[in-house]
C-alpha cells in the first residue's frame, strides 16, 4: 500500500464572482458599531436587504454584503432569507460575528430559538472572507450556529469557526455545494457540536478542512447523496459518520458518499456508519479509502444497533447497510478491538468490501482485534485486525 498525505488547505482561488465587486454593502455603513458589545443585528439586516435587492449592472459583478475585518459585530439570531434578484450573491466575512454569551440574553425568531444564523432560499450564495464566527457556546451547547437551508449553487469557503453552541455548519436541502478550507474548533467535550453536518442535500464536496469538535466531524444523514469529503484532519471528534439513520422507525436513505485523504487524529470514531434499530432505508454505495488514524478509540465500526440516550430494544426491521467498502486504513487503535461491524441477524450488511488494513493498538504496537457480526462479504490484500465472518478472496 503507498504512502498518501492529505493535501489540507490547498491554495485558494477566488472566483471570478467574488473577484468583482461593483456593489458592495459594508453593514459598517448601515449603522453596525463592530465593537463586539452593542447589538448590530438591525444594520447586518438592512445591508442584507440591500444587496439582495439589487441588480447588477452586468454578468461579471455581483453584490456584496461585506463584514470587515479587524471589527467584532455581535449580533442576535437572525435568517437572511432569498430569492435575491443577483444570480451571485456574496457574502464576505472578513471581521469577528459573536453571538449572544448567556442562554438568556438569546432572542428568539418567531417563537424558535434554536438557531443563530441562517441564509435560505438563494441560489449563487458565496460565503468567503476569512473571519471567524464565534457562538461562545461554553455555558450551554444547544444553538445552531449557521444553517444554509433550501438554496442552489453555494460555496463556502476560508471561515474559522468557533465553540458554536452547537452544529457549526449546517447544509440542509441543498444542491450543488462546495466547502473548502474551513477551520472548526470547539473542545472535545463539547456536546452535540457536529463540524458540518449535511442533510437532505445532494452533489456535495467538502474539502481540505481542519476541524475539531465535541461530535462528529462531519455527518452526513437521510436524503444525502453524491457526497465526496475530502483532505480533511478530523480530531477531536467523533470522526466522519454516516448517520444516524432510521431512529424511532423513520425510512432513511443515503447514498453515493466518497470519503478519503482524513487524518484522525485522538477522536472516538473513525469511519462510523450508524442506524438505529426499527428503523428502514438503506445506505449503500459508501467509500472511505486512505485514512491515516492516530489514537481513535473505534478506527472502523458499522453500527446498526446505535442507541443514544434512549431505552432501546433489538427490532425486526433496520436499515439496509450494503455496499460498503473501507480500503488503505492505517494507524493506531486505543480499543483492542478496531474493526466493528455490528450488523442486524434480520437485515445484515452485505457486500461489506475491507481491503489493505493494517490497525495496531495505540498502547504497545500490538496486534489489533475485530468483532464482527451479521455482515457479509470479501476482505483482500493485508488486513490487520482479520474480520472472521468476511471472506478472504
Amino acid at each position: 500500500m503507498g504512502v498518501f498525505i492529505p493535501i489540507l488547505f490547498a491554495a485558494f482561488v477566488l472566483p471570478s464572482s467574488v473577484v468583482a465587486q461593483s456593489f458592495v454593502y459594508n453593514v459598517l455603513d448601515y449603522g453596525a458599531v463592530g465593537d463586539g458589545y452593542n447589538d448590530d443585528t438591525n444594520a447586518f439586516k438592512h445591508a442584507w436587504e440591500a444587496a439582495c435587492t439589487s441588480t447588477p449592472d452586468s454578468s461579471s459583478s455581483a453584490p456584496t454584503m461585506q463584514i470587515p475585518s479587524n471589527t467584532s459585530f455581535f449580533i442576535q439570531p437572525v435568517i437572511f432569507r432569498g430569492p435575491c434578484r443577483s444570480p451571485i450573491i456574496n457574502v464576505e466575512i472578513s471581521g469577528e460575528l459573536l453571538a449572544p454569551v448567556n442562554p438568556t440574553d438569546w432572542r428568539c425568531i418567531g417563537g424558535y430559538c434554536g438557531m443563530w444564523i441562517h441564509f435560505k432560499s438563494l441560489r449563487g450564495l458565496r460565503l468567503y472572507g476569512g473571519g471567524r464566527i464565534h457562538g461562545r457556546g461554553e455555558k450551554w451547547w444547544q444553538k445552531l450556529a449557521l444553517e444554509i437551508s433550501d438554496s442552489d449553487d453555494v460555496q463556502i469557503t476560508s471561515l474559522n469557526f468557533k465553540d458554536n453552541p452547537k452544529m457549526h455548519l449546517v447544509l440542509n436541502n441543498l444542491r450543488s455545494v462546495s466547502v473548502s478550507t474551513i477551520h472548526i474548533d470547539a473542545p472535545a467535550d463539547s456536546k452535540n457540536t457536529d463540524g458540518i453536518h449535511i442533510t437532505g442535500s445532494t452533489d456535495v464536496t467538502i474539502d481540505s478542512c481542519k476541524i475539531g469538535t465535541g461530535d462528529d466531524c462531519v455527518s452526513i444523514v437521510n436524503g444525502s447523496a453524491n457526497v465526496r469529503v475530502t483532505n480533511i484532519f478530523c480530531g477531536p471528534g467523533h470522526g466522519i459518520s454516516i448517520g444516524s439513520l432510521g431512529k424511532h422507525g423513520a425510512e432513511d436513505k443515503v447514498e453515493n458518499i466518497y470519503v478519503s485523504d482524513v487524518v484522525f487524529r485522538n477522536t472516538e470514531n473513525g469511519a462510523r456508519i450508524k442506524s438505529w434499530q426499527g428503523g428502514k432505508g438503506y445506505a449503500r454505495n459508501i467509500i472511505y479509502e486512505r485514512i491515516m488514524l492516530q489514537d481513535a478509540d473505534n478506527p472502523i465500526i458499522i453500527d446498526q444497533f446505535y442507541c443514544d440516550h434512549e431505552k432501546c430494544k433489538t427490532q425486526e426491521s433496520a436499515v439496509q447497510i450494503h455496499d460498503i467498502t473501507f480500503r488503505q486504513v492505517i494507524g493506531t487503535s486505543k480499543n483492542k478491538v478496531a474493526v466493528k461491524l455490528d450488523c442486524s441477524e434480520t437485515v445484515p450488511c452485505s457486500n461489506i468490501i475491507l481491503n489493505d488494513i493494517y490497525i495496531l493498538s495505540s498502547e504497545d504496537q500490538s496486534t489489533t482485534t475485530s468483532d464482527c457480526k451479521n455482515a457479509h462479504g470479501t476482505i483482500q490484500g493485508r488486513m490487520v485486525p482479520n474480520p472472521s465472518c468476511l471472506t478472504k478472496v
